[in-house]
């Protein structure tokens, strides 16, 4: 059979990754990795037929599906080069540097393994082989995203080779995409591999699933319609959404003997409520009128399952007698669902290689959720990448609190690292540690079922060789932070020191020489943005004392050219900015209001920096008036440009909606470059700072945010 050519070009997989990416930078590595790519694959054909360079572009068009960085997507698009072009490693070093070159060896290495899939005790052990082989975690995700793309294309190889690939991808691959939390390429491996395996199984499935598409759909539709309205009326603010299921996950349950009219979650919905205690509410209401089925509910919130998976589930006679199965949660615990903390890959693998080593400990926390951990902190990407590779992938320890709440830590643990793990203040406090009753030094190397407790000192600190005594990268990393901080402050004092010591040889009074006009002429010449950095910058060194008063003392005034406006207007230096009567001139947009584009703006003329332009609301022009002109934007709304702007959102609540925040920002194709939570007595308040690319996307961010029923407030900041 004939299969249709894949229509797939590099502007696909760029319009993808510029959704996410913002540095011009990497969208330019991409696209010179993809030059390279088309360069050596010129030529050459696939199985399939079709040119060979359709490959790397789908396996980095998957890769884009699960927002991978710029260095992973050209890893994707140049897999395969070292292996099967005639290109050597200096000559890719060259052109894409030595991260991407080292992925893309590491892939090459991965395809070397001849897999085999007779033996449950070599599948555990290959798992391990390509984590162990992989120094870095990304050289996996390129190898699954170009497995998935094979697997698409499985039609044009040997029926034979088919089963054998189907069967590595389902056994090896899949649960490897599983323990990642890599959900979308999972499910899809999955599914794909069945279809080759067991082709009859699958089209059965697949055409029952068909059949009673149509009829699923108007009966979890008409159902979904009845419990919102339920709610509704009992004033529980919620989500509801219909699920459904794979394939391979209907044929697993009849494998084990179940029939396909008792598949429940064929027809299945989930229900999202902000609180836990309204997940018990929402059951309540809805088992009061829809009658549950006897033993099918299940109670993951009270006692979560060992990978910290959370819900309630139930299933009730629905509509027309359908049996539903309804899942009931909060927010957070669908984002930690959705996010791969429920895919701790031990779990539903009913391997009997991997039950020997298998513990109830083991399971408690998750591969994932650490992932999501230390991406929060900020770490360099070699340290997040060593930190995933060394702390992740490979075994952990479990400890336990005196209260019997379970720990995971890096193998090689210490105290310390088990302080900062239940909270930063309590590591930057620790005075002492007690294992199993005993009192241990700090630097103890922890190991598995250990009971811990950490004795505190409110007024002690950390020590700088607490660094060299942890094992986990996030600890050093918080370590790091508290002397960065501190040196901060010391650094704020030294340099107001030495500016006042100066400032008194001069006879200048402080207070006049630091008056409002002269910080903000300070802060434009050494690109700083307010006095404290003024003050950090002489402290630290990069910007002389003497240079930074001569900026007032020694300043010769320069009369402001007089403005003619002329007609037409003319476009200057900046492709999204026009002003009046002056071309090509340095414009910049002003950090203390941070003007984005469809805003009412003005120009301010500095002295030797072009012009700056301000919202027209700008405080800070209040003093300027005799030295702003006229400003526009160009017309031009399909730049890819986006804009730096800072909100705060006041909440009403005293629960922790960051998450909730993010999701909806996000929703909107907006990008979140710093997230600020600050806990009041009775509410929390969200300082972020966002890239939008107009004033009308930022307005229905603006509009989707104020529908939460949890925010009082949004402003926009001005400086």
């Amino acid at each position: 059979m004939t299969k249709q050519k894949e229509k797939i070009e590099i502007s696909d997989v760029m319009e993808k990754a510029r959704a996410y990416i913002e540095s011009e930078d990497d969208i330019n590595s991409i696209l010179k990795a993809y030059k390279l790519a088309e360069d050596k694959h010129d030529g050459q054909y696939r199985k399939s037929g079709e040119p060979y360079i359709i490959h790397p572009l789908n396996v980095a068009l998957i890769l884009t599906t699960i927002y991978a960085d710029a260095s992973t997507i050209e890893a994707g698009l140049l897999h395969d080069v070292l292996e099967d072009c005639d290109c050597s490693e200096e000559e890719m070093i060259d052109i894409v540097g030595s991260e991407v070159t080292k992925i893309v060896q590491g892939v090459t290495k991965l395809s070397k393994i001849h897999f085999s899939t007779e033996n449950e005790y070599l599948i555990d052990y290959y798992k391990k082989i390509i984590v162990g082989m992989s120094e870095d975690v990304r050289v996996i995700i390129v190898k699954l995203a170009d497995r998935l793309h094979n697997m698409r294309t499985l039609w044009a190889i040997p029926e034979e080779k088919q089963k054998r690939k189907a069967k590595e991808a389902l056994e090896i691959l899949a649960p490897i995409a599983h323990h990642l939390g890599i959900h979308k390429i999972k499910s899809e491996l999955e599914d794909l591999s069945l279809r080759y395996i067991k082709p009859d199984v699958f089209y059965d499935i697949a055409e029952r699933l068909n059949k009673t598409k149509l009829e699923r759909d108007k009966s979890v539709f008409e159902m979904m319609n009845e419990v919102t309205n339920l709610l509704t009326e009992h004033h529980i603010v919620h989500e509801i959404k219909g699920r459904s299921k794979s394939i391979y996950s209907i044929y697993n349950k009849l494998n084990k003997g179940k029939k396909f009219s008792d598949i429940y979650d064929l027809l299945a919905m989930r229900i999202l409520v902000h609180t836990e205690q309204e997940c018990y509410l929402a059951l309540g209401i809805i088992h009061s009128k829809f009658k549950p089925m006897p033993r099918r509910f299940k109670d993951y919130i009270a006692m979560p399952k060992p990978n910290m998976y959370q819900s309630l589930h139930t299933t009730v006679f629905g509509i027309d007698g359908n049996m539903f199965e309804i899942q009931i949660r909060t927010y957070d615990m669908d984002e930690v669902a959705e996010n791969g903390i429920a895919a701790h890959w031990a779990y539903k693998e009913k391997n009997n290689a991997v039950a020997n080593f298998k513990n109830s400990t083991e399971q408690k926390l998750q591969f994932f959720k650490t992932i999501i951990d230390l991406s929060h902190e900020h770490m360099s990407s070699e340290d997040f990448v060593n930190s995933v590779r060394d702390e992740v992938l490979n075994n952990n320890i479990y400890v336990f609190t005196p209260k019997g709440d379970v720990i995971e830590l890096p193998k090689g643990a210490t105290p310390l690292d088990f302080a900062y793990e239940i909270h930063t203040k309590v590591g930057e406090t620790t005075v002492g540690a007690i294992v199993n009753n005993n009192i241990v030094p700090l630097d103890y190397e922890l190991k598995n079922n250990d009971i811990v407790k950490i004795n505190t000192n409110k007024s002690s600190t950390p020590s700088r060789e607490w660094i060299n005594m942890v094992k986990a990268t996030k600890t050093k990393q918080k370590i790091k932070s508290f002397f960065t901080k501190n040196d901060r402050e010391i650094y704020i004092e030294r340099g107001k020191y030495s500016l006042e010591k100066e400032l008194r040889k001069r006879k200048l009074v402080f207070s006049e020489f630091f008056c409002e006009k002269n910080v903000k002429r300070i802060c434009e010449t050494i690109k700083v943005n307010n006095l404290e950095e003024i003050y950090l910058a002489a402290g630290n060194g990069k910007a002389p004392v003497n240079s930074i008063i001569n900026v007032i003392d020694k300043i010769q005034e320069v009369p402001v050219p007089k403005v003619v406006k002329v007609s037409p207007k003319v476009k200057n230096a900046n492709a999204d900015i026009i002003v009046d009567g002056i071309d090509n001139v340095k414009v910049t947009l002003a950090r203390c209001c941070d003007p984005v584009y469809g805003d009412d703006i003005i120009g301010y003329i500095t002295k030797g920096n072009g012009i700056t332009v301000h919202r027209s609301n700008c405080h800070n022009l209040t003093t300027l008036e005799n030295r702003t002109l006229g400003v526009s934007w160009t017309n031009n709304e399909a730049t890819n440009k986006r804009y730096l702007t800072r909100i705060v959102i006041y909440s009403n609540t005293k629960d922790n909606h960051m998450l909730d925040i993010m999701q909806v920002i996000t929703m909107q194709d907006v990008s979140v470059d710093e997230f600020k939570t600050t806990s009041k007595t009775d509410n929390y308040v969200y300082e972020v700072l966002l890239y939008v690319k107009n004033l009308t996307q930022l307005e229905k961010t603006f509009l989707a945010l104020q529908k939460q029923t949890y925010i009082n407030k949004i402003e926009r900041i001005v400086r």
